[in-house]
């Protein structure tokens, strides 16, 4: 996957400046990159690979909330409030990953414009985000909420075929039916239905859509 987000937001001379103060390092699938509540403060810039973003419930289950690919910037709230890592962060595949010191990405942020301008675009399109997701939660059936679903994950991850378009889905159903605020009987149920409508194929870690247009009708 090619960078998005954050790293293609910054001059190359910002970038430079970036990796100069960084510390590049490799990651395995499913190698954890930090946990919630810990105290560390490293902002970490994805250049390759995918991660899951995991809350842990006040029952004890983790909740997957979001996923990050290249080009992504995650830790940067530590860095910004030197407060304990709001998630915990897990690789979904094999990473490449800029590793830099919280101080540093803090005064890189003040003295060069490009970058906090590219770090407040990012902050800007997670909050909303997050506004959608809430008022899924308000108001959203499951069928609204997994077609909104497939159309983020469509934006992000999805390669156009023809008239169609291929996703390689980058969490388990379970996961996703968590990030839905569904239970999993209910997404599985959604996605049947989308099957049986001929609006999406599935396979083993795949979406095909083949109806955008009426997936964007359930989902409004």
């Amino acid at each position: 996957m090619e960078p998005t987000g954050f790293w293609t937001g910054l001059a190359p001379a910002d970038r430079r400046v970036l990796a100069e103060a960084a510390t590049r390092r490799s990651y395995r699938h499913g190698e954890t990159l930090c946990r919630e509540g810990d105290r560390s403060s490293v902002v970490l810039v994805l250049l390759s690979g995918q991660v899951r973003i995991v809350h842990g419930s006040a029952d004890g289950r983790e909740v997957v909330v979001g996923v990050r690919g290249a080009g992504d910037v995650i830790g940067e709230l530590a860095a910004i409030d030197d407060l304990p890592r709001s998630a915990t962060v897990q690789a979904l595949e094999d990473l490449d990953v800029l590793e830099v010191p919280g101080d540093r990405f803090a005064t890189l942020c003040r003295t060069r414009s490009r970058i906090s301008w590219a770090l407040l675009l990012v902050l800007s399109t997670r909050l909303r985000s997050v506004g959608r997701q809430w008022l899924d939660v308000g108001g959203g059936v499951a069928a609204r909420r997994v077609a909104a679903q497939l159309i983020q994950l469509a934006v992000q991850h999805g390669v156009p075929r023809g008239p169609d378009i291929e996703i390689a889905v980058p969490a388990t159903q379970a996961e996703l039916a968590m990030t839905a605020a569904i239970s999993r009987e209910s997404w599985a149920r959604a996605t049947r239905d989308l099957r049986r409508q001929g609006v999406i194929s599935t396979g083993r870690r795949q979406v095909t859509i083949h109806r955008l247009a009426e997936l964007r009708r359930i989902a409004s």
